[in-house]
């Protein structure tokens, strides 16, 4: 069996101490701050203890004040896993490093997550959208998003 959460948050911690464990009724995560991400996923990764190995998913979320990019990793030599999050600030254009070269699969997620919440992944090598056409309006998941009344005249509403 592998570490549980709190094993691996508490390692993250002890390593670098600007991340922070965040409780919850179901599984914890650690939030880190944006220039670290890089740095901490690629040790995640790297350290044979931990081996993160698979980025599972990696999405946005829009709480109404801020933006969050959040991954989901799994050890497959290891069998654990554990969620990071990196909070990014609503009244600046949300920007975010990429993972790409962590972890390749991460090339999808981060596309979808900006052609739907606008996070920019600084570093991304093929960075446009993936679901919506380019001269699609706007980010729709986004919680303030208006969503149009027509495009490229065919009515939406």
């Amino acid at each position: 069996m592998g570490l549980s959460f709190k094993d691996v948050y508490a390692r993250v911690e002890e390593r670098f101490p600007a991340a922070e464990i965040v409780e919850s009724p179901g599984e914890p995560w650690v939030v880190v701050p944006k220039e670290q991400l890089v740095e901490i996923s690629t040790w995640l990764k790297e350290t044979p203890e931990l081996s993160f190995d698979y980025l599972a998913c990696q999405a946005g979320v829009d709480d109404t004040a801020n933006f969050w990019s959040v991954y989901h990793l799994y050890s497959v030599p290891k069998n654990h896993k554990a969620v990071v999050k990196v909070k990014l600030p609503r009244e600046d254009a949300p920007t975010c490093p990429s993972v790409c070269s962590v972890w390749a699969g991460a090339n999808w997620h981060e596309r979808e997550t900006y052609d739907m919440y606008g996070i920019v992944y600084e570093g991304h090598p093929d960075h446009r959208r993936i679901l919506l056409p380019e001269d699609w309006p706007g980010h729709p998941m986004r919680k303030d998003y208006d969503f149009p009344d027509h495009y490229q005249g065919i009515p939406l509403k």
